[in-house]
């Protein structure tokens, strides 16, 4: 079992930076897989930036050059380092992981139904 616990959620201005962090704990190598979703009310939830077992990293498009996700593999710890914000980084922000996923080019590759565990989710609003 893993247990997957996101911080760092608030409300910004457009412009602006946060940083959100993800504690994890349990069995570890369910966790050899680790990226964030993001869901904004109304729409499906979509996967923003992934770290595979290969440790490649890919990022949504939408985020790409933004965007920065890394892990401590000492501390448990994923985070993710957010700036220039926009109204439509407005979501819920989920902190996810699995065993082992592949490395993919694209982000489209990573779904839902491929991490089994997910935190509760933080709430990240970016006012215009």
């Amino acid at each position: 079992q893993v247990q997957l616990e996101e911080s760092g959620g608030e409300s910004v201005q457009a412009g602006g930076s946060l940083r959100l962090s993800c504690a994890a704990s349990g069995y570890k190598p369910s966790m050899y897989c680790m990226g964030w979703f993001r869901q904004a009310p109304g729409e499906e939830r979509e996967a923003v930036a992934v770290i595979a077992s290969s440790g490649a990293i890919t990022y949504a498009d939408s985020v790409q050059g933004r965007f920065t996700v890394s892990r401590d593999d000492a501390e448990n710890t994923l985070s993710l380092q957010m700036n220039s914000l926009k109204p439509g980084d407005s979501a819920v922000y989920y902190c996810v992981s699995a065993g082992w996923c592949r490395t993919c080019k694209s982000i489209d590759c990573y779904s839902e139904d491929g991490f089994p565990y997910w935190g509760q989710g933080t709430q990240v609003t970016v006012s215009s």
